[in-house]
């Protein structure tokens, strides 16, 4: 009986990165969704904290992937899918955690465009709010300090004839 030769050095770090980029991208997600719900519920006061957990999070994710490149040029193979399907060809287990990845990658990208585009939703109505609130300072008071109505002029305008 044949069996398959044992992962390497190489395939073995290579199993452990794609496996800790799959949980890096999970907690991405679960991140995504928390900002999602926030944006909903137009709680933008917490949207800061969300944002450095994001940013940290891409840092991490960046780092993984900087590391896998890194060890696939060692190992003489570009970056891309074909290249790690073909190192890691004898690890189904591993490649199906790479599916992982790209799946989850994409739902990353998908969610994250969609909670940018609630945040634009939301500064539009801050904006159109702003407008009417700037509109509305420029405009005469109809009340004095008293709470008494000031006419609002309609009299004719000094040196006109």
């Amino acid at each position: 009986m044949n069996q398959p030769a044992p992962p390497t050095a190489d395939q073995q770090r290579l199993a452990l990165l794609i496996e800790a980029e799959s949980m890096q991208l999970g907690e991405f997600l679960a991140i995504l969704d928390r900002e999602e719900g926030l944006l909903v519920q137009g709680n933008t006061d917490a949207l800061i904290n969300i944002a450095n957990e994001k940013n940290e999070r891409y840092r991490q994710l960046q780092h993984l992937h900087d590391e896998r490149t890194r060890l696939l040029v060692r190992m003489g193979h570009g970056v891309s899918d074909a290249a790690i399907r073909k190192v890691c060809a004898n690890l189904p287990r591993v490649l199906a955690r790479w599916d992982e990845v790209i799946a989850r990658a994409r739902q990353a990208r998908d969610r994250n465009a969609l909670n940018g585009q609630l945040i634009l939703e939301r500064m539009s109505g801050n904006q159109a709010a702003l407008t009417v609130l700037l509109s509305a300072a420029n405009h005469p008071q109809l009340y004095d300090a008293d709470g008494l109505a000031k006419p609002t002029g309609g009299g004719r305008i000094l040196g006109s004839a």
